[in-house]
């Protein structure tokens, strides 16, 4: 099989050292492999979205020497697809309306892995007088594990560790969980190589993948960068935007933080240094942790 992936950045603001991270590991695996590297907006969150934030990341990825194949896709083009989904889950009885409101399930939901697990007050039916606001996933006892390229074995009971999942906003809005799972399986994507913060998310995905009988991609969590009060960096948090003009200080020590071989001599610029990265990138070599700490 071919290998093929990408990288997926949410245009809510430019890129930073810790998304650049994970674009360079995803980039070096599909190089070294010898693959196809696609790219891909999720915007589906549009009220996120920031004005002009989508070319200035691809002006950034560009200026910092990546190639991907085709056209970029937009989650936000991709509603209709999203909704047919939907509609089909709900037509087979594996996912449902709620009318549950997040004060509701504080207050009857227990503690899960990722916050409040759903009680499954609307599992079999809306109670009497309230309308659907959210469409939700029915989950299982089943155990779901994978073998993570990098972070090794991980399995959840969903039905205990997470419970029934959205899978439409109460807004109108896809939520990520679904869209995803769509966007890799018509984009053909069979290498999913991201930061650690959607580990637990993943086998939520597989059990997507397996309702509606898509093939599960491989997974390869990188660690997260951490800002110095120990929290992800984030553009929320006004994470220090890449410096387009000079990109390759900022290769470098994301190869570093990703554990890789330093180069016998510094490359001259950014198209030597992926050159260089095709035939020196080992995963093997990724830290096994879920965060490190910006330096």
């Amino acid at each position: 099989m071919n290998y093929r992936g990408r990288f997926a950045p949410s245009p809510t603001g430019p890129l930073h050292a810790g998304s650049l991270i994970a674009a360079v590991a995803s980039h070096a695996d599909a190089l070294a492999n010898d693959g196809q590297w696609l790219l891909r907006m999720e915007d589906v969150d549009e009220g996120r979205v920031v004005a002009g934030a989508a070319d200035r990341i691809l002006h950034t990825l560009e200026a910092f020497g990546f190639e991907w194949q085709g056209a970029v896709w937009h989650q936000s083009r991709r509603k209709a697809r999203y909704r047919e989904i939907i509609e089909q889950l709900l037509k087979e009885g594996l996912a449902y309306p709620c009318a549950c409101t997040r004060r509701e399930i504080a207050e009857t939901g227990t503690p899960g892995i990722e916050g409040m697990i759903y009680p499954g007050r609307c599992r079999n039916g809306l109670p009497q007088g309230r309308e659907g606001r959210a469409i939700r996933l029915r989950t299982d006892d089943r155990e779901i594990c994978f073998s993570d390229r990098i972070q090794g074995r991980h399995c959840q009971i969903l039905e205990r560790d997470i419970g029934d999942f959205i899978i439409r906003r109460a807004d109108g809005y896809t939520a990520y969980q679904l869209a995803v799972v769509v966007d890799d399986a018509d984009q053909g994507i069979n290498q999913v190589v991201r930061g650690a913060d959607l580990l637990l998310s993943t086998p939520r995905q597989l059990h997507l993948q397996e309702l509606l009988g898509f093939p599960h991609p491989e997974y390869a969590h990188v660690p997260l960068l951490l800002d110095d009060q120990g929290r992800k960096l984030s553009k929320q948090d006004k994470a220090h935007p890449l410096a387009d003009d000079d990109p390759l200080p900022a290769l470098l020590q994301a190869w570093h933080c990703l554990g890789q071989a330093a180069p016998d001599e510094r490359p001259d610029n950014v198209q030597a240094f992926w050159h260089w990265a095709a035939s020196a990138w080992s995963i093997d070599r990724v830290p096994a942790m879920q965060a490190l700490h910006e330096s």
